[in-house]
């Protein structure tokens, strides 16, 4: 196969979720010689990219982007390293926990799937993670965004117990919130004072780029 041919393919059983041959394609091409780099943005990210807007149309739900995204994280994990050698410019540092008291993931763990696909550096604190814990995280890594995930309305309220947390620690203006979760709204977002809130992954994506660039932006005027 020609490298196009190659790039083609991975394309291709991204998009189907194909994991086995995702793998295996991944593998071949770098024993050819191609660039992880080229791997990852000439073939994944439009993949994963053409994933998120099929869902948006509703031509594709959940499974379909989830089989898509685990065909891509079996990618990345052999890419990762490599591209860690190589110093290949991560978009920025995300940190991702579910709040206190739940303990669902899936939601989450598609986020993180698709954000790691978009160049971000992600950090997963898991499920029932703690106020403390996130501020714990938050001084020693210095993310740019941190989101938290809820799936259930009796642990919604633990966005703005997070935010109050995050602002006692003085610690607010620092970083960038984003909330998300199968019941959770926009609405309901501006209320806690969260920064961005997006209903299902790639939405998530899109709007923590947005909120970086704007991020870095003000600081550069300032």
């Amino acid at each position: 196969m020609t490298h196009e041919e190659i790039l083609q393919s991975l394309y291709d059983h991204t998009l189907t979720g194909n994991a086995p041959e995702v793998k295996a394609l991944t593998n071949a091409g770098l024993a050819d010689g191609m660039n992880p780099e080229s791997i990852l943005y000439d073939a994944l990210i439009p993949s994963l990219e053409e994933v998120g807007a099929r869902f948006e149309r509703g031509d594709y739900f959940v499974p379909e982007m989830l089989i898509a995204a685990r065909a891509m994280q079996g990618a990345l994990d052999i890419l990762r390293p490599l591209l860690a050698e190589t110093g290949v410019v991560q978009v920025g540092t995300f940190l991702m926990g579910t709040v206190k008291g739940d303990v669902h993931d899936i939601g989450k763990n598609l986020v993180n799937i698709m954000l790691e696909g978009a160049g971000f550096t992600v950090i997963d604190l898991g499920v029932n993670v703690a106020p403390e814990r996130f501020i714990e995280k938050i001084l020693e890594v210095n993310p740019d965004i941190v989101g938290f995930s809820a799936f259930l309305t009796t642990t919604m309220p633990m966005f703005k117990a997070n935010i109050n947390a995050l602002e006692k620690a003085g610690l607010r203006d620092k970083v960038i919130v984003m909330v998300g979760g199968a019941p959770v709204t926009k609405e309901y977002a501006d209320v806690v004072g969260a920064d961005g809130y997006a209903a299902d992954a790639s939405t998530a994506v899109r709007l923590a780029k947005e909120l970086i660039a704007k991020a870095r932006s003000a600081v550069a005027v300032a």
